[in-house]
């Protein structure tokens, strides 16, 4: 049987850029100092070159000198650890690389024109190879298809020409010849377009493609460097390779410290700066050399000219493939990992080629499981965890079933069962790797959920995004669940993403309403006070529910600032309708973490001293399903809310026998049932209501019928024994204006 080993999980630690932007800083004082006069324009050369690459190795030279243990100890094969060691190889290559680039950039300004080629040549040439070979020893990147790279290419063909283009007109012509300023100008160009496609390509957060990019800006400020002209002309012309230089040798350094962490997931390339950015330098090149009095020559014609070709091949190839909104293939890790599967591999490029492979004919399923480690254990430790994770997937699994390994991310299982064989598979997965985690003499627990996508006719990409948006859905929902990918679930993850976006600031932008629904004793029908309940009006998503509304401010914990605002303005409205002496109470919803909260009790307090408000006409509410939770806390604040005056009422009554027990501990004194308790119909419900009934009586608990929407049912309450009820039978919810019309139809209203 073979060893099977995920790769590790990796956490972005946030490092302290504050030297990255104080070198920044510096380098562009200076070269403002050189453009000016006051500092002469080669020693700002060699000044900026040395502060930033100086910064550069020291990041570097710190993961050559500290490097981490190969995963696997001794145990681990010579060829292992051999790619183990590529990071601490390729970081002192890249060290030596961005120092190279600086003693080059600091030398070169300075020597004489004599020796200026040999030492230009000598600094190229020294910082290109160790540049390469640093870029190389990286772990390799999967290779894509041939119809993607051909894409890339196209992509970068015509930006690339336009930046040629740009080089060839602003480079000088005094002393250079056709041949030698075209090829620095291709040069040039190439490397530009390089590091262009790097840093806003769809992996530009990967610690490899910031290497790249940083090479290829460093290279890109040695040739406009090596090809300054000889005497005073080279002045001010050197201030233009400081930026390229300063960032190419900082961006090296990031992304080597980069390398192996995980990138934000869903990234899609940024178009805007490869179809912006190089026809707008091309443009403005040549305003500039017809402001100077020169006419484009034959070269810069064709060049032009050549630029169409490829847009025209491009869209002949039709739009490149989008990068999947999902889990991404990350930076592959130090250490190889072995195939959770039979003949399979991990990533981290061979999950979409077995999906691929699968997709003809339409049969079998592809599991997507996110671990949530609820601690936050080292990076060794979790490398461990993924292990003994993969280890128990393919425990479960069917023997022609494969695992994948997402690395940093979770697994994934690409299964060829049928629905119901996968949701069941789904489900044995979640019980396997909720499991305690013993590793390295921590006991670690796992919240897994597992988001299923059906396996059809469609692209690979989209079968991992859509069981990735199943996945998310079920975290939303709570996670330890399984959720299938339907088109609804995707509305509703959507609806979801809307909300999260909108809700935090609701509050000062002014959009939460609050509408108020009478209560009315069943006797005579008279209203005897209200129940406030919150609506958000938004202009993008309309009005949201509080079913709907709360979770989502429960998850963005700011539910709290939600209770302020609702309890404020629920009593300045009660406020109002008191001042003509009508006696009514006011009810407010409250979720358990606002009553559980310390400052609740007095902070309500506050606000009746405030508006003037007698405690007994406040009425606070909570739901009876989610008081068990943390009930000795809620029993303390309802009896301190009762100790004031303020009236309780338990919500949503569900009369099981659980519930019968639970309340005779909870200290209230309104019990709200709902019609499924109240109004059923028929004898073998009439014990169940009569014993919810009989209960509230001897608890000295005044009955609330809620949800009363046919004459039937207001009927069947006031039978039962209910004193009040509310419900559209008796009266809507609406504005305050129009329940307060509401009230003056009746010629005095009280308790």
């Amino acid at each position: 049987m073979p060893v099977f080993r995920a790769a590790p999980f990796r956490a972005t630690s946030c490092r302290p850029l504050l030297p990255e932007i104080s070198v920044l800083a510096v380098a562009a004082v200076l070269i403002v100092l050189g453009a000016t006069g006051p500092v002469p324009a080669l020693a700002v050369v060699a000044l900026a070159s040395a502060a930033a690459s100086t910064l550069a190795g020291v990041r570097l030279s710190r993961l050559t000198l500290n490097p981490e243990s190969p995963p696997g100890g001794p145990s681990v094969g010579r060829l292992a650890r051999r790619r183990a060691a590529r990071p601490r190889r390729a970081a002192g290559l890249l060290h030596a690389a961005v120092v190279t680039a600086g003693l080059t950039a600091a030398v070169l300004p300075l020597a004489s024109a004599g020796y200026r080629p040999a030492a230009a040549v000598a600094g190229l040439v020294g910082t290109a190879a160790l540049l390469v070979g640093g870029l190389f020893s990286l772990s390799p990147r999967s290779r894509p298809p041939v119809r993607d790279r051909l894409h890339r290419l196209l992509d970068q063909v015509a930006p690339g020409v336009c930046l040629v283009l740009t080089a060839w007109l602003l480079l000088p012509y005094a002393g250079v010849t056709s041949p030698v300023r075209l090829m620095v100008a291709v040069a040039l160009g190439l490397l530009a377009v390089d590091a262009l496609a790097a840093l806003s390509g769809a992996d530009r957060h990967r610690g490899s493609a910031r290497c790249r990019g940083g090479a290829a800006l460093t290279l890109l400020a040695l040739v406009l460097l090596a090809a300054l002209p000889a005497g005073p002309a080279a002045g001010r012309a050197a201030l233009l390779a400081v930026p390229p230089l300063v960032v190419g040798v900082l961006l090296v350094a990031a992304g080597g410290r980069q390398v192996g962490q995980v990138p934000p997931a869903g990234q899609t390339a940024l178009r805007w700066p490869r179809a912006v950015l190089p026809p707008v330098a091309a443009v403005v090149a040549v305003v500039y050399q017809l402001q100077a009095g020169f006419l484009p020559d034959l070269t810069a014609v064709l060049l032009a000219l050549a630029a169409v070709p490829p847009l025209v091949v491009r869209e002949l190839f039709g739009a490149a493939p989008a990068v999947p909104d999902g889990p991404t293939v990350t930076d592959p890790a130090p250490a190889p990992s072995a195939a959770a599967g039979p003949g399979g591999a991990t990533g981290r490029a061979d999950l979409l080629r077995a999906l691929a492979a699968r997709s003809e004919p339409a049969c079998g399923a592809l599991l997507v499981v996110d671990l949530h480690l609820t601690e936050l254990p080292g990076r060794l430790v979790r490398d461990d965890v993924a292990a003994e994770a993969v280890r128990r997937a393919r425990a479960v699994v069917a023997d022609e079933d494969e695992v994948f390994d997402l690395a940093g991310s979770g697994l994934a299982v690409v299964s060829g069962s049928g629905p119901m064989i996968a949701y069941a598979l789904g489900a044995r997965l979640l019980a396997a790797l909720s499991r305690p985690y013993e590793v390295s003499g921590a006991v670690l627990r796992s919240r897994p959920s597992v988001g299923l996508a059906e396996l059809g006719r469609g692209r690979p990409e989209e079968l991992l995004r859509q069981a990735d948006l199943a996945r998310r859905r079920a975290a939303q929902l709570g996670r330890d669940r399984v959720e299938w990918y339907d088109a609804y679930l995707e509305e509703q993850l959507v609806r979801r993403l809307d909300l999260e976006r909108e809700l935090p600031g609701a509050v000062a932008r002014g959009e939460l309403d609050l509408v108020y629904q009478p209560v009315l004793g069943l006797a005579d029908q008279a209203p005897v006070g209200t129940e406030a309940l919150l609506r958000w009006r938004n202009p993008v998503l309309g009005t949201v529910f509080p079913a709907e509304l709360l979770p989502v401010a429960e998850d963005l914990d700011i539910v709290g600032e939600l209770g302020v605002w609702v309890l404020d303005r629920a009593c300045r409205q009660l406020a109002d309708w008191s001042v003509g002496g009508r006696r009514l109470w006011m009810a407010v919803n409250v979720t358990t973490r606002e009553l559980t909260s310390p400052d609740f009790v007095p902070r309500t307090a506050a606000v009746l001293e405030a508006y003037g408000i007698g405690p007994d006409q406040l009425v606070i509410e909570v739901a009876e399903p989610k008081v068990a939770t943390e009930l000795p806390t809620v029993v303390a604040r309802l009896a301190g809310l009762r100790s004031m005056g303020i009236r309780t009422a338990l919500d949503d009554f569900r009369a099981e026998q659980a519930s019968l027990t639970q309340l005779r501990r909870l200290p209230i004194d309104l019990l709200k049932v709902g019609p499924e308790v109240a109004t059923a119909g028929g004898d073998p419900h009439r014990p169940l209501l009569d014993v919810v009934v009989t209960v509230a009586e001897r608890l000295g608990l005044e009955v609330v019928a809620e949800e009363l929407e046919s004459a039937h049912q207001v009927e069947a309450a006031h039978r039962a024994g209910c004193r009040y009820g509310q419900g559209f039978e008796l009266a809507r919810p609406a504005t305050a204006e129009r329940v307060e019309a509401y009230f003056e139809e009746f010629p005095s209203t009280s308790r």
